[in-house]
C-alpha cells in the first residue's frame, strides 16, 4: 500500500497552527452565535476535570489501568465526593 513513500499533509495538517486557530475560532463564534455551541456548566466542567483525572492518574500522580480507574470513580461517586 504505502510503498515506503510519504504522504503529502493535506487538510488541517498542512496549516500553520496560528491558521488553524484562526479557523477553529471562526467555528466556535459562529456556534455560539447561531446558539447551538455547548456551554458548560460549573458542574459540568467540576465533573469532567475529576474524571480527567481519574482516568490519566487515578488522582494519585500516576498512570493507572482504565478498569481501577472506572471502579475507583464509581466507589468516589457513591460516596458522595
Amino acid at each position: 500500500m504505502n510503498n515506503g513513500e510519504r504522504k503529502e499533509r493535506r487538510g488541517f495538517a498542512s496549516m500553520s497552527p496560528e491558521k488553524q486557530r484562526e479557523i477553529a475560532s471562526k467555528g466556535g463564534r459562529a456556534a455560539h452565535q447561531k446558539g447551538t455551541a455547548h456551554e458548560w456548566t460549573s458542574d459540568e466542567a467540576r465533573n469532567a476535570g475529576r474524571k480527567g483525572g481519574q482516568i490519566s492518574r487515578g488522582g494519585r500522580g500516576r498512570l493507572v489501568e482504565p478498569g481501577v480507574a472506572e471502579s475507583g470513580a464509581i466507589a468516589a461517586e457513591a460516596v458522595g465526593e
